[in-house]
This record gives structure tokens, C-alpha cells and sequence, in this order.
């Protein structure tokens, strides 16, 4: 029997069973993966026989029709603010080593816009990473419809949806706090969003820890940048050329931090010796870049959320109640801003 693209016929699973000299039910329950998981027994030769038609017929299962049948797409959605962000890029990774063994594809949405999608596109689980305040409703709406959602947030409660949480504010202030013991020229590189604003805790944790320690806080040393990398670039550039430039940079994102790593190397800066750099988020860029990114964050946050999500992609939501989960903050001190003794103060 001719190939499908020599006929113009779409292979269905009967031209397979055909093909293969077995039933329709035996193709379907090979293709199913569902071949070890105590169904009928299909020997190896006749499964192979199967595949081998499937593969020379260039039959593809009908994905849309399974869904129907058994409720499943085998397929999240990462609904993911800012692509580019090493947190970003941390999540993707995470959850792509843990859904390939389970058959399960991750589908990522690049915009903040996911009510729209998730009115009209299914999945088995999605998880968004940012809520803005007239979306709260449409969370809870799509939760009741049946979308099995999992949320980072940080004030949202467990409403039908799980809830990631990951407190910042401490966290950043142990950031600064560890450069305080080695400086007093520290500059803040934060988008001009979070800067003064009331939802600007990481910028918050900046003024508070330079006013503890006596410092005043200079409008020269606050690099706002507009939450592209080649903003934060460019500020972190205009921050290390000042003639009075600080000796260290607090960044309020990794992605941001490594902008100001890379400024300072163009600039002829020793990263970790000329100028300290702190970031906010411990995300695996930071951690696998040379020099390795010294930053505050959760332990195997990225891990912990893949499993999850997957989690609740398998049992589509049906165990379990919605919770909240909890991540600490600890500190990572690596090259970017060693430890560095109070007798040692940079002025």
C-alpha cells in the first residue's frame, strides 16, 4: 500500500490494521502507549509490525479526537511574561526535562495576555507566572470551568488553583545586605515599574537596607531601566561610568545583573574585584555563566514547580486539593560577589 503523501489520502488506523495483518483495537492499543500498563498482551513482533505500518503508511494519531476521548491533550501551557529572562528560560527547561518522559508536550505562551488563549486552547495544566489585578476574576473563572491551573503569585490564595509562592521582599534584603558588608557605593538596577511603586518590594528592600546601615541613598546610583536586557544594559553602563561610580550593583532580576556582568567586562571592570554584582531570582544562567552570578532565591524552585504542574497535568486536576507552596529565599554567594569582610569596606 502506497504512502500517504504518494496518494493524497490521509492514513487512518484501519489502512495501519490492514497493513499490519491485526485488528483495529491491537493498533490502537500500541500507539496508545498503553502496551505493559496491564491491558491485553501484545507481543513484541506484533507491536513492532504495527509501528512499522504506522511509520510507512506516515499515520499520526488524531490527537483533537483523543482528547475527546479521554479527556487529555498531553499538553501544558507556560504562560511566560518575558521570554527572555533567565527565569523564564529556568521555568522552560525544568518542565521540558520533566514532561518528555511522561509524553506530555509544553506549549509556551510568550505574552501576558493568557486569558484570551485559555478561553479557546486546552490543556491538561497551565501555569502563569504573573496575575495583574483585573485578571484575578477570570483565574477564578477558568478554574471553575475546569482549568487546572498553577499560579505564581505572591498574595493570591489557593482559590480553586494551586498557588506558587515566593515571598521576595526578605529575601532581596539579605541581597543588599550582603554587599553592605563589603561597601557602601551600591547602586540599584530595577525596572522603572517596580521603583516607588507599591508592588516594588524588591526596590523597597534596597532603600530600607541602605537606611538601616546609615547610608543615604543617592538618585544618581538608581539605574531605572525600561525591563528589556539592552535597557538594563545600557543603565548598568551609565551607572559603572560615573565618575564617582558605585562599587557594587544590586540588580532586582538575574536577567538584569547579568546585563550589568557584561557591562562591566566591555567597561574593563573585574567582576567580583572591581565592582560586586548581586542579582534576584537564582535561575540556572546565573548559576552555569562565567563569572557565576552571586544571587538571592529559592532551592530547586524550578524543579519543584515542573513536578508540579506535571503532577496536576496527570491526574487532570482530580487529587487533591489546591494548595499553597510555600519557597523560602536563601542567599547563593558566588564569583560575582564574594563574601568580603566589614574590615574591608570599599569607600
Amino acid at each position: 500500500m502506497a504512502k500517504a503523501s504518494s496518494t493524497g489520502v490521509r492514513p487512518t488506523i484501519r489502512m495501519v490494521a490492514e497493513l499490519a495483518g491485526v485488528s483495529t483495537a491491537t493498533v490502537s492499543y500500541v500507539l496508545s502507549g498503553r502496551r505493559g500498563d496491564g491491558g491485553p498482551g501484545v507481543s513484541d513482533p506484533t507491536a513492532e509490525k504495527v509501528k512499522a505500518a504506522a511509520e510507512r503508511l506516515g499515520y499520526r494519531p488524531n490527537q483533537a479526537a483523543r482528547a475527546i476521548r479521554t479527556g487529555r491533550t498531553n499538553t501544558v501551557i507556560l504562560s511566560l511574561t518575558m521570554l527572555s529572562d533567565p527565569w523564564s528560560l529556568s521555568v522552560i527547561e525544568a518542565v521540558q526535562k520533566a514532561a518528555v518522559p511522561l509524553g506530555i508536550t509544553p506549549m509556551i505562551l510568550g505574552d501576558a495576555d493568557w486569558v484570551k488563549v485559555l478561553g479557546t486552547h486546552n490543556a491538561d495544566a497551565v501555569f502563569v507566572d504573573a496575575v495583574r489585578e483585573n485578571q484575578r476574576d477570570d483565574l477564578r473563572k477558568l478554574a471553575e470551568r475546569g482549568t487546572t491551573l498553577v499560579v505564581f503569585d505572591e498574595v493570591l490564595e489557593a482559590d480553586g488553583f494551586d498557588v506558587i509562592r515566593s515571598i521576595a521582599g526578605p529575601g532581596c534584603r539579605m541581597a543588599v545586605e550582603h554587599l553592605l558588608h563589603g561597601h557602601r557605593q551600591i547602586a540599584c538596577l530595577t525596572p522603572a515599574t517596580a521603583a516607588g511603586t507599591s508592588g516594588g518590594s524588591r526596590y523597597r528592600a534596597y532603600s530600607e537596607a541602605l537606611a538601616s546601615a546609615g547610608i543615604p541613598e543617592r538618585q544618581d546610583y538608581v539605574g531605572l531601566f525600561d525591563g528589556t536586557t539592552a535597557s538594563a544594559y545600557a543603565t548598568a553602563t551609565r551607572l559603572l561610568s560615573l565618575p564617582d561610580r558605585p562599587t557594587a550593583i544590586y540588580a532586582t532580576t538575574d536577567y538584569a545583573a547579568v546585563s550589568a556582568i557584561n557591562a562591566a567586562q566591555r567597561l574593563g571592570l573585574g567582576v567580583g574585584v572591581d565592582v560586586d554584582i548581586i542579582g534576584v531570582g537564582n535561575t540556572v544562567e546565573g548559576e552555569r555563566m562565567s563569572p557565576s552570578l552571586s544571587t538571592v532565591g529559592p532551592v530547586d524552585f524550578f524543579d519543584k514547580l515542573a513536578r508540579r504542574l506535571l503532577k496536576r497535568a496527570a491526574s487532570h486536576g482530580e487529587h487533591d486539593e489546591p494548595a499553597v507552596l510555600d519557597f523560602p529565599w536563601h542567599l547563593f554567594v558566588r564569583e560575582s560577589a564574594p563574601h568580603r569582610s566589614t574590615a574591608t569596606r570599599l569607600y
